[in-house]
């Protein structure tokens, strides 16, 4: 059975899915500001995290008190259109709200090994995060943490060679790392999803089940068309 502490919210829409992750990004940037002076932000990848970015950009917070980190990333040229990075900077900081010193992209453009050992001494000293942003892959990966690829349990960010999507080589954090945060939501939608996220709920072991079952508080927004219900 899967893990009985992690919480499965429905949503009708991916838009509603978007929305009330916008809502509750916010909620705990005020939480955390308002508790330690800074909100620190893992972002993912996807375009329902993307509706999400959005939205926030369009709100009132305490910008300059945000700290936006990353949890995985494509070898790829910072310019490349598909690096994580890139596509959120121009969401949320070509707009402006989040000041570019607070802006802490993997640096993988330096190819995975060194991208991977540069990183985890950047976050080392900043764990715990206060909330991390993931996705779920049809295949039930989340950030570049695939089925039947090792993870060293005593790493924090790894890097990743021969990933089953394009491009091959990556730079991940661990479930270490991913689960060192205060609270955690994993974003599931669209009917590509259905099955992964039925076999997680039956318990299989999935990498994004590795990650949830690590981490202290763990909710699931997922849509109708992934839930299937």
């Amino acid at each position: 059975m899967a893990d009985s502490r992690i919480a499965f919210r429905l949503y009708e829409t991916a838009e509603q899915v978007a929305a009330d992750t916008a809502w509750r990004v916010l909620a705990a940037a005020r939480q955390s500001i308002a508790a330690r002076g800074r909100f620190q932000l893992v972002l993912a990848g996807g375009r329902t995290p993307q509706a999400a970015y959005t939205l926030l950009v369009e709100q009132v917070a305490d910008w300059d008190r945000w700290h936006i980190f990353f949890g995985d990333e494509r070898c790829l040229a910072p310019d490349d259109p598909e690096r994580n990075s890139l596509t959120a900077a121009r969401i949320l900081l070509d707009q402006g709200p989040i000041p570019a010193v607070h802006w802490h992209p993997i640096p993988a453009e330096q190819g995975a090994e060194l991208a991977a050992a540069r990183y985890a001494t950047l976050i080392r000293p900043r764990l715990p995060f206060d909330l991390v942003l993931l996705g779920m892959g049809e295949d039930g990966h989340t950030a570049s943490l695939f089925p039947g690829h090792a993870i060293a349990p005593e790493a924090l960010v790894m890097p990743v060679h021969q990933a089953p999507k394009p491009p091959p080589e990556r730079v991940s954090l661990t479930p270490s790392a991913l689960a060192s945060s205060r609270a955690i939501l994993i974003l599931v939608t669209g009917i590509g999803k259905r099955e992964a996220l039925a076999d997680w709920r039956r318990g299989a072991d999935l990498p994004v089940a590795r990650v949830a079952s690590a981490g202290q508080r763990v909710e699931v927004l997922m849509d109708r068309a992934a839930a299937g219900e």
